[in-house]
């Protein structure tokens, strides 16, 4: 390979030898799994169900969860585990060796820290709770049990747990896989409980629904909201299924590895947590606390308090591997400072987010996500579809059809969410993340076909792993 002309982050760029290999299930499954059963991704998936009935919120997550592993995560995948090569890498087949420094490479650190920031908020909020305090946050979202303004107790909270965890995840990969060895069977157990401790009411919830139905409201707002939350949750991991594909052996090993551990644990999840909001939601015989937490608190007393103790606990392999990211993706783009620099700097404007509560804001925050992530999903697809599955390798400078593709892609994935007030052109409830996919798919294939593909780096030589 010859890389004097590359870029560094191309150059220095190895594939994972298929020594290496191991199967995908207890990799990747594992791995993304693990992801959704973050309380970050469940906690509000709830809302949906002020917008629709369990059923048709339930049939969203299941879309939700298909659409996410066969269109948002397989193409990524596939690329990463024929390379042994990740995103940051495969992407600039599509974004260019110059457009791959922003996209996906630097994008990614970028919007870590916002996942940073909402493990901060989330583990905060979450002990305070469980110790029996009520959480108070300048900015965030107002629920029963929160009221607005400053306090000491929440931003110190934030900012020791925030640091402590960006430190494991700057001293490297190895600490945020001890930290992620604990974590996965407690919310397992946890969610299981709070379904049992809910189902009582879910009889009731029906009719509770049908009351307190919105006026003007479709009937499958509910059902498409859902869809909107789960792909905007995954968006970034699924793009990034090559990092999580470049150890697997096979085809086969990829999908598996999707099939359980996105769409499979994506669906188990969810339906637990809204059997859970449900059943709150219906003993109470009336809709008043969608989030997972406020409705576990409703039905379980003294146990629901240690177990969003134990939630938090939970959240330290998410803040560990968003730690990591922030600094591994940023100092692969931008070598000259250094990991820790990278990770410390990032963690920092994660703390404020979380510590200031805006971070709590998980309908905007999962729409941005997936504007942002979606269009990088759909030029990839096409870009995949052209080249019929073979990776073609870097191409020069900046691809039009790929910044192209993902910045219209971004402007209609945006275009419902709440953060745009007054501006938003579309219901909150539209899964405009799927949107920005199609529309970013079908942008990058007319002008690929046009011709506006840039030409192939000579410099670099696509090696098969050994």
């Amino acid at each position: 390979m010859a890389n004097q002309k590359l870029p560094s982050y191309l150059a220095s760029a190895k594939p994972v030898p298929k020594s290496a290999r191991a199967p995908g299930l207890m990799t990747t499954g594992a791995a993304f799994a693990g992801i959704y059963l973050w309380i970050a991704y469940y906690d509000k998936l709830g809302n949906a169900l002020s917008l629709g009935n369990l059923g048709t919120v339930i049939l969203g997550v299941i879309i939700g969860g298909g659409l996410s592993f066969g269109l948002y995560y397989i193409f990524s995948g596939m690329w990463g585990m024929k390379t042994g090569l990740p995103l940051y890498v495969v992407g600039s087949s599509t974004f260019g060796t110059k457009g791959g420094y922003f996209l996906p490479g630097v994008f990614m650190g970028l919007l870590q820290i916002g996942w940073y920031s909402v493990a901060t908020f989330y583990a905060t909020k979450l002990v305070i709770s469980g110790f029996g305090g009520k959480p108070m946050t300048l900015l965030g979202p107002l629920e029963p049990g929160e009221v607005h303004g400053f306090s000491i107790l929440f931003v110190i909270v934030a900012v020791v747990w925030g640091y402590l965890f960006a430190f494991f995840g700057a001293k490297g990969i190895k600490y945020v896989a001890r930290v992620a060895n604990i974590f996965p069977v407690v919310p397992i157990i946890m969610l299981i409980v709070g379904a049992i401790m809910a189902i009582k009411g879910l009889g009731k919830f029906g009719g509770v629904r049908v009351a307190s139905a919105k006026v003007g409201v479709p009937a499958i707002a509910g059902m498409l909201l859902a869809i909107q939350m789960v792909i905007g949750f995954g968006a970034t991991a699924l793009a990034a299924g090559a990092d999580f594909t470049q150890t697997n052996r096979n085809a086969s090993d990829v999908k598996i590895g999707g099939l359980v551990g996105i769409w499979g644990a994506s669906v188990f999840v969810a339906i637990l947590a809204l059997i859970t909001v449900a059943g709150a939601n219906g003993a109470n015989a009336k809709l008043s606390n969608f989030s997972y937490a406020g409705s576990l608190g409703d039905v379980g007393g003294f146990v629901a308090k240690i177990m969003l103790i134990l939630f938090a606990v939970g959240s330290m392999a998410p803040a560990c591997f968003c730690s990591f990211i922030i600094g591994n993706s940023l100092s692969t783009m931008v070598p000259s400072i250094s990991r820790m620099k990278w990770t410390m700097g990032g963690a920092t404007i994660g703390i404020i987010l979380g510590a200031t509560g805006v971070a709590g804001n998980l309908e905007s925050f999962f729409g941005l996500i997936g504007a942002s992530f979606g269009p990088v999903c759909g030029a990839m697809a096409a870009d995949y579809l052209l080249t019929h599955g073979k990776w073609a390798g870097p191409r020069k400078g900046i691809s039009v059809p790929g910044y192209a593709a993902w910045a219209i892609g971004f402007l209609v994935g945006i275009s419902n969410n709440a953060m745009l007030g007054k501006l938003a052109v579309l219901k909150s409830w539209h899964p405009a993340a799927l949107y920005s996919f199609v529309v970013a798919f079908i942008v990058y294939l007319i002008l690929a076909k046009a011709g506006l593909e840039p030409a192939k780096e000579e410099a670099y030589t696509v090696v098969e792993p050994e």
